[in-house]
C-alpha cells in the first residue's frame, strides 16, 4: 500500500509557493497579505491557526491573526470583516470555525468579500465552482486532488465515493472529483446499504469525524482510502477509517496525521497567493 505523504508534499508545495512570491513580489510591490480572525479559545482551532501563521511567514506571506474573545458580537465581528474587506493589503480573509455560540456562519462567511474568500466558501465562489468557471475551491478538497495528482492517481472512469455531505469538504470534494471525470456518489447518515456502496468505490474518501468508521473488510481490493477525518481519541489522533488490515486491501491510503490536514494548509497558502497575483494583475497565478 502506498503511503499517500501529504506532510513532505504540503512542505514541498510551500517551498515552491516562496519562490514563486519571492520572483514577482518586485512586480506586484507588496507581499501578499492573509488575515485569520480567530474568535473565542477553541483549543483545536488555535492550534490550527498558528500552523497557518508561521506556515503563512515561510511562504513569505504577510500574515495576521485577529484574536478576538468568545464574547465578540456578531456586529463587531461583521465590522471587523468589512474593514478587510476595503483593505487593499489584504488578499485573503479566513474566519476560523467553528465560531463561538450564538454567532451565526453563514451571515460571517457571507460577508467576505468573495475575491477575499480564500476558503471557498463564499456562495458566489461555491456556485461558481458547480458551474466550473471558478476561481478558488475550498481547500482540504483542492488539496485532496493536489495529492492525487502528485502520486499519478488518475481518477477518470473511477467510481468514487464521498462520505459526508458538508459544504466544506463533502460536497466541494464531490465537483471536484466529476470535473476529473469520476463517477461520484456521496454518501450521507442515511444512505442505505453504505457497506455495498464502499465495497463498489475505487476511490473512498471519509469526512464524518468517526473515529474507525470504514472498515478495511468493506473496502474493494486496491481501493484509494482518502482519510479527512480528524478525531481525538485516549490514543491520540485517528481517522475515519480503520488502519488495522487496511494495507491488505487498499493500495493507498493517507495517514492521520500527516496525509490530507497538511495538504489544507498549503492549498490555503496556495488560494491565498493566487488572490495577490488577481489583486496586483499580475500576468500568471502559481500553479
Amino acid at each position: 500500500m502506498i503511503i499517500l505523504d501529504g506532510k513532505s508534499l504540503g512542505i514541498k508545495r510551500r517551498a515552491a509557493l516562496a519562490d514563486w512570491v519571492a520572483t514577482h513580489l518586485e512586480r506586484a510591490g507588496r507581499p501578499p497579505g492573509l488575515t485569520v480572525l480567530l474568535a473565542g479559545d477553541d483549543a483545536a482551532s488555535a492550534t490550527y491557526v498558528r500552523s497557518k501563521e508561521k506556515a503563512s511567514a515561510k511562504a513569505g506571506i504577510r500574515g495576521e491573526v485577529v484574536r478576538l474573545p468568545s464574547s465578540v458580537t456578531e456586529n463587531e465581528l461583521l465590522a471587523r470583516i468589512e474593514a478587510l474587506n476595503v483593505d487593499p493589503e489584504v488578499d485573503g480573509i479566513l474566519v476560523q470555525l467553528p465560531l463561538p455560540e450564538g454567532l451565526d456562519e453563514d451571515v460571517v462567511l457571507d460577508a467576505i468579500a468573495p475575491s477575499k474568500d480564500v476558503d471557498g466558501f463564499h456562495p458566489s465562489n461555491s456556485g461558481a465552482l458547480w458551474q466550473q468557471r471558478g476561481e478558488v475551491a475550498p481547500c482540504t478538497p483542492l488539496g485532496v486532488i493536489h495529492l492525487l495528482d502528485d502520486y499519478g492517481i488518475d481518477v477518470q472512469g473511477k467510481n468514487a465515493l464521498v462520505i459526508g455531505r458538508s459544504n466544506i469538504v463533502g460536497r466541494p470534494m464531490a465537483e471536484l472529483l466529476l470535473q476529473r471525470n469520476a463517477t461520484v456518489t456521496i454518501a450521507h447518515s442515511r444512505t442505505a446499504d453504505l457497506e455495498r456502496q464502499i465495497g463498489d468505490a475505487d476511490i473512498v474518501v471519509a469526512a464524518i469525524g468517526r473515529p474507525g468508521f470504514v472498515k478495511a473488510k468493506t473496502l474493494k481490493p486496491g481501493a484509494v482510502c482518502i482519510d479527512v477525518g480528524i478525531n481525538r481519541t485516549p490514543e491520540g489522533l485517528v481517522g475515519d477509517f480503520e488502519w488495522d488490515g487496511l494495507d491488505q486491501i487498499a493500495s493507498a491510503a493517507t495517514p492521520v496525521p500527516g496525509g490530507v490536514g497538511p495538504m489544507t494548509i498549503a492549498t490555503l497558502l496556495h488560494n491565498a497567493v493566487c488572490a495577490w497575483a488577481r489583486h496586483t494583475d499580475l500576468p500568471e497565478t502559481p500553479s
